[in-house]
């Protein structure tokens, strides 16, 4: 089993030693993202052959994970040592924060052993730094205008960088805004106390922040750190929705006054939220950082994966998304013949204006094994469950051809 270690302060300088040169833009990777998150996934790291790699607990919750391991050439060997240390939890291998390229090198070496996704939730918006900085063109107009407005309404502005003795304000900022958008203020939430842990190791974690001032009031903070080389990430941006243009201020200022070494500026994810996303895309991205899940198929889903794509013919996307979001094995009926699986089909529970219902789903004949009425036969032990379990409906939709 590999020996993983809490992330520590100390542990910034042999990551970093790691990430720095990786080139990889994926936000969960800056080391104060994984300090200062530390209370909700227990990030831990180790040393393997050559690669840093980090496991957490996915969501906070039970379930770990482990991200592209960093290092130089194809980390592809050691996914089998990750496997085991998954297993010595009792869990199944899941990979998270996959590159394109990282994807690939586990497709090359464990041929169809993984199912990947990409969740569009979780892609972080990359952005190329000088863009921010200026805002040029006819597409940053509408963000020029905006700017323009707050500069007439509030010509008593200032930019200043942040320094510890303004991190109070910041915090009060916080809570004011998330008491009038969420109405509560009576226990920290998660954000908030990585937010502590960032204030109270700001020099240590390398981070880098900025405000703006009307007068003698906050109006707008932001923080964040170098991923990579030429990758800095902004992790925290707050604005006092009463200044009107703050957050465009605050972004594009603290663009202009970060070195000259970030090329690129990484603004994390939208988390599926739509104003978010909406906003995130008025900035025109150079583009979206994929961040792939892989996960090891066990015997069942791998037989059930290639029946699929032999029957239906549908592409491994398709199928790798019907896996990590339908599956279930206790869901799935089958007839082994030969040592394989022959026929099968799958019941998905929902709910409809008939009641509770259930989907029979992918029915499917190995072409070696059909005319002997296994399709049948699994179709009669369906119907069973379906009245056994009291459900209100079926629903068989047959695939033309």
């Amino acid at each position: 089993m590999i020996e993983f270690q809490p992330v520590r302060l100390e542990d910034r300088a042999v990551i970093e030693r790691y990430t720095m040169p990786s080139g990889i833009c994926n936000c969960d990777l800056a080391f104060a993202n994984m300090f200062c998150w530390q209370e909700v996934y227990r990030s831990a790291w180790a040393e393997v052959r050559g690669f840093l790699v980090i496991r957490f607990r996915i969501n906070g919750g039970e379930r770990i994970g482990y991200m592209q391991p960093v290092g130089e050439g194809d980390f592809a060997p050691i996914v089998p040592l990750l496997r085991e240390d998954a297993h010595a939890h009792g869990q199944r291998l899941r990979i998270i924060g996959l590159t394109d390229e990282g994807r690939d090198m586990i497709r090359r070496m464990h041929l169809g052993a993984f199912a990947f996704e990409s969740d569009r939730a979780l892609e972080d918006y990359v952005y190329r730094a000088e863009d921010l900085r200026t805002l040029a063109g006819r597409r940053y107009q509408p963000k020029r205008n905006h700017i323009n407005r707050f500069t007439a309404e509030y010509p008593d502005y200032r930019y200043e960088p942040l320094t510890p003795d303004r991190f109070a304000e910041c915090m009060t900022l916080e809570r004011e805004w998330r008491r009038l958008h969420e109405g509560h203020t009576s226990e920290l939430c998660a954000e908030q106390r990585a937010m502590q842990r960032a204030f109270g190791h700001f020099e240590e974690l390398g981070l880098t922040g900025g405000c703006i001032y009307v007068g003698d009031r906050l109006a707008a903070f932001t923080y964040g750190s170098a991923v990579n080389d030429h990758t800095f990430v902004t992790h925290v941006e707050k604005a006092d929705t009463a200044f009107d243009g703050a957050f465009t201020i605050i972004n594009k200022l603290f663009a202009q006054h970060l070195p000259e070494r970030f090329t690129l500026i990484n603004r994390e994810e939208d988390l599926g939220l739509e104003g978010l996303r909406h906003a995130k895309l008025s900035y025109h991205p150079a583009f979206l950082q994929h961040k792939f899940t892989a996960i090891h198929l066990h015997p069942d889903e791998l037989a059930c994966k290639q029946l699929w794509q032999e029957v239906f013919g549908d592409d491994e996307q398709f199928v790798d998304s019907f896996l990590m979001h339908h599956y279930s094995r206790r869901r799935m009926l089958t007839v082994e013949l030969e040592g394989r699986t022959a026929a099968m089909l799958h019941l998905i529970p929902f709910t409809t204006g008939l009641g509770r219902t259930t989907y029979i789903y992918g029915v499917a004949t190995d072409p070696a094994f059909r005319r002997r009425g296994l399709a049948s036969q699994l179709m009669r032990q369906a119907m069973a469950l379906i009245a056994e379990r009291g459900d209100d409906a079926a629903f068989l939709i047959p695939t033309p051809g």
